[in-house]
């Protein structure tokens, strides 16, 4: 037996109603906040001097403008000095943003808060990802993974609604999330052919750095990609722009070509996750996140065409396919 509603001339199908897709992605979220919160209560994080956190504050500020660096070993000297208290307040922070997404009822400040600490790591933890240095290629997560962080808070801050014609567009619509799906798209192509994006050598030392600690599996993986950098590096960095470009365009073409286009970009960013982010430094330890690649993913996900038959957010079908199931 159905139930009508009479003013819309909707009625909800049989079972349970389909799930709502952006409290789904709210909560993926999340789980990268708490992950990124347990990381940030490992013990290296709690040493002071070069081999702690700090240390790697530090090494942020280098290749940027003074007065940038100035600010990061500012920060990084507070750490330094004051380390149980300053990484306990962060995991604190990050395990608050992450409860809180979970607890509808403290989902809007916390999606406010995730917005605010993520630009501040970005500057003083990730040395604005690196962009005023030439090193912020996407191979590494450049422009930094925690603007993703900001990025999704935005697109999937809380509104009723549909969640057609795809999720991230259910609170700023259709037109702006097209716009910030291109932006985003488009910075990713420049920044894998600008400064040292598409340096054979430079992007060697960035997996030759990565693979410290790894299990043998994965430093497998970083010693065929390092080969592959000296001797493709170029034709690499420019193929990573090409793609990014068609997969700025992808959102506006018919769903079926435009699904196409995401799961190239899901396919690539996994590739690029694995073996040259090695999954963000999470099993070697002192990973403080893990990296960008899975938040493009996500990011990529979010903005998969939805068909008409049925509105995940309202778990509402047509009229008429109910009754033509009924039928």
């Amino acid at each position: 037996m159905t139930m009508a509603r009479a003013a819309g001339g909707w009625e909800r199908g049989p079972g349970r109603p389909p799930r709502d897709l952006q409290r789904t992605f709210q909560l993926v979220l999340a789980t990268v906040w708490l992950l990124d919160a347990v990381l940030q209560i490992q013990p290296i994080m709690f040493t002071h001097g070069s081999d702690g956190f700090s240390g790697m504050l530090r090494g942020a500020a280098s290749g940027n403008p003074r007065w940038v660096a100035h600010t990061i070993t500012w920060n990084a000297s507070i750490v330094d000095h004051h380390p149980v208290l300053t990484n306990t307040s962060f995991a604190l922070i990050q395990f608050v943003i992450g409860f809180g997404i979970v607890w509808t009822r403290t989902l809007k400040p916390a999606l406010g808060l995730s917005i605010v600490w993520s630009i501040a790591v970005w500057w003083f933890g990730e040395g604005l990802g690196g962009v005023l240095t030439g090193r912020a290629t996407p191979f590494g997560g450049g422009p930094g993974g925690v603007l993703f962080y900001a990025l999704l808070a935005v697109l999937l801050w809380p509104s009723e609604g549909s969640d057609q014609p795809f999720v991230a567009a259910r609170r700023i619509g259709v037109r702006a999330a097209r716009i910030i799906w291109v932006v985003v798209w488009v910075v990713l192509a420049l920044l894998a052919v600008v400064g040292s994006g598409r340096s054979p050598q430079a992007l060697h030392d960035l997996v030759a750095a990565m693979n410290s600690g790894q299990p043998g599996w994965l430093a497998h993986l970083d010693r065929a990609s390092e080969s592959l950098f000296v001797h493709d590096g170029t034709a690499m960095a420019i193929l990573l722009a090409v793609v990014c470009l068609v997969v700025a365009a992808g959102v506006f073409l018919p769903a079926q070509f435009a699904r196409a286009t995401l799961v190239l970009a899901v396919v690539v960013f996994a590739v690029i996750w694995v073996t040259v982010q090695d999954v963000g430094g999470v099993l070697a330890g002192g990973a403080t996140d893990p990296n960008a690649a899975p938040l493009v993913i996500v990011l990529a996900l979010a903005y998969w065409p939805l068909t008409n038959a049925r509105s995940p957010a309202t778990g509402l079908a047509p009229r008429g396919a109910v009754l033509a199931r009924g039928a």
